[in-house]
């Protein structure tokens, strides 16, 4: 819906809208029990990239679906990759370690001709992390000689990059930073934060919005919520959580319903969890100025969109909001920053990452950082003079901006 809102607007031939929106390869595969899929969407820009992901509901369309995504993220972050998505239909919760190593071999071993360094990168996604890239890389070494590039997201010991880990949360602030500055909103100093979700990206990107002198006032997960008006200490709270304690008995804050948190009074609502938790019954309810939403798919039409009262929202999900959910959004004057701009630091230190690879030469962690900073900022002017120009939302005049460059590559490459 969304991208069909910003083809309308190019005015696109039919023939060349098929194109777009048409995957160039897709694979399925059997592994023992297991089905597997690799998507691979479009490489007009560069070599396909995207994540692998292990989860018991994974599906041909839903793999679909993300490799898309991937192509217009990796264009609106002017990075020369294509999209592509994989996916194993498994819970990894009940498959040991040793079992999990095996299913990742064997992965490799059945798509090992239609990836590589120069073909098609994944990289880690959900119930994936730097011990299946180790596996993936090792595995496809095995066959086609030393090629840590096949990959991104390993281990920093073993080939991976400095800053990745935080990447995605990091990339996330700077987004909100370049959307204050540009509504003439203020610094993130001024502005307090309300983050649905703490895992990697939540939590990363609480972290570094304390550091830059916001103040996150509540943080839930899928246990629970805490609140503090004045702020919670976020580095104290991290370390509770990795000690294995529950959030909400954390004691610098008082526990609420996880279910209540949406609706806390905030400038910033950051939804970084699951998907669907912004929907038409609740967007109305939102007490924020602006959404960052930072989680996967957190947003959907039915629910509970018309109750949030936020004036951000800054999707760092992918497809976080249905069109009846955006809807009303743009209805209450709620400025959404798009999921494929706000995540986009992820796939951003991913390319850094690769480059490094590609140069067998490691680049220091501050390096990265300005790195990502700068390309988050370029981004962010591209869609937002886009936005000024056509006088659309935010979300269209990013998927303009992809758009255009996809389009381009394919017309200067012939796509006849």
């Amino acid at each position: 819906m969304f991208l069909r809102e910003a083809l309308n607007e190019l005015e696109y031939p039919e023939k060349l809208q098929k194109l777009l929106l048409t995957p160039n390869r897709e694979m399925g595969v059997e592994l023992v029990v297991f089905n597997a899929y690799r998507v691979q969407h479009n490489n007009s820009r560069g070599p396909f990239k995207g994540g692998l992901r292990y989860h018991h509901q994974v599906d041909l369309d839903d793999v679909r679906s993300l490799a898309s995504l991937m192509t217009w993220k990796t264009a609106v972050m002017d990075i020369p990759f294509g999209g592509a998505k994989g996916g194993v239909t498994v819970d990894p919760r009940r498959l040991s370690e040793r079992e999990l190593e095996k299913l990742t071999r064997k992965l490799v071993q059945a798509i090992k001709e239609i990836i590589g360094p120069a073909e098609d990168i994944p990289a880690p996604d959900m119930n994936t992390g730097a011990r299946e890239m180790a596996w993936f890389f090792d595995e496809y070494s095995k066959y086609k000689g030393f090629s840590p590039g096949v990959v991104t997201g390993k281990p920093v010991h073993l080939h991976g990059s400095l800053g990745r880990e935080a990447a995605t949360g990091r990339g996330t602030v700077f987004a909100i930073r370049e959307m204050l500055k540009a509504t003439h909103a203020g610094k993130i100093q001024d502005h307090t934060f309300v983050i649905q979700g703490f895992g990697n990206v939540g939590a990363w990107a609480a972290e570094i919005l304390t550091e830059h002198g916001g103040k996150v006032t509540a943080v839930s997960d899928a246990f629970g919520a805490i609140q503090n008006e004045n702020g919670l200490d976020i580095k104290a709270l991290r370390a509770h959580v990795a000690a294995g304690k529950p959030l909400a008995e954390f004691g610098g804050g008082g526990a609420i319903p996880k279910e209540e948190l949406l609706y806390m009074p905030c400038d910033v609502l950051v939804p970084a969890a699951i998907g669907g938790v912004i929907d038409k019954d609740n967007a109305a309810r939102l007490q924020c100025k602006f959404v960052a939403e930072a989680a996967n798919g957190p947003t959907t039409p039915e629910d509970n969109a018309a109750r949030l009262q936020c004036k951000f929202v800054a999707e760092a999900a992918n497809g976080p909001t249905t069109p009846e959910g955006d809807a009303i959004l743009r209805e209450k004057g709620i400025i959404v920053l798009p999921d494929i701009y706000t995540n986009g630091g992820g796939v951003t230190v991913s390319f850094f990452e690769w480059v490094q690879n590609l140069q067998n030469f490691k680049w220091d962690e501050d390096d990265v950082n300005r790195k990502l900073d700068r390309k988050m900022t370029d981004a962010f002017h591209k869609i937002w003079t886009i936005h000024k120009e056509k006088n659309v939302p935010l979300r269209v005049a990013a998927f303009v901006k992809a758009l255009q460059e996809v389009t381009r590559a394919e017309i200067h490459r012939g796509f006849d």
